[in-house]
């Protein structure tokens, strides 16, 4: 990847394959047992070095490499591509991409990995506005604040402000979020 100046590496993608099933099986970042208060981490997804699918499948299944955990990093770079796209297609088929630029994973311990062992996506253990993990700013690729926005149902797009990747969030119901793609929420209602 290309994107401010070279040296990205696909570590992860997280893909939907049902989006009235979240939690269930296929549901590896979510979790495939359920979204229940018996089971407040999940799978532990997020902060555990289990891997999972492939690059050349990243948009028809979910992808977790070793680099997810091993490699040292200091900005994320996001794309949004529909599902089935061809690997040398990602570019030109993504509907919003966008990446960092302020070096935040050095004080989060320098990968995905550390931050959410930092910030972990475990419900109950914080509120809404109160335990969340960092607001980064981002630089679009392609899209804007405003396509952005459009991604969004009418209800959440009043919550939120657009131009930020924010990492683990909670609703009202106590139940954390792993990432607001895009967005910097102030309302309570990020499962919408």
């Amino acid at each position: 990847m290309t994107t401010a100046g070279g040296g990205w590496t696909l570590v992860a993608s997280v893909h939907e394959n049902n989006m009235y099933g979240k939690c269930t099986v296929g549901d590896r970042w979510s979790s495939q047992q359920g979204d229940s208060s018996d089971r407040p981490e999940g799978d532990g997804i997020w902060s555990n070095r289990v891997t999972f699918g492939s690059a050349e499948a990243a948009t028809s299944d979910d992808y977790k490499n070793p680099g997810y955990y091993d490699i040292t990093a200091q900005d994320v770079s996001v794309w949004h591509v529909p599902n089935n796209a061809q690997t040398e297609e990602w570019a030109r088929a993504s509907i919003l991409r966008y990446h960092t630029e302020t070096s935040f994973l050095t004080s989060q311990g320098g990968n995905l990995y550390h931050l959410f062992t930092r910030y972990p996506v475990t419900y109950g253990t914080g509120v809404c506005n109160t335990n969340t993990g960092p607001a980064v700013p981002i630089v679009y690729d392609a899209g804007n604040e405003e396509s952005t926005l459009q991604l969004y149902g009418p209800n959440t797009r009043d919550q939120v402000t657009p131009g930020f990747i924010t990492f683990r969030v909670f609703n009202n119901e106590k139940a954390a979020m792993a990432i607001c793609s895009g967005v910097k929420p102030f309302g309570c209602h990020t499962e919408h």
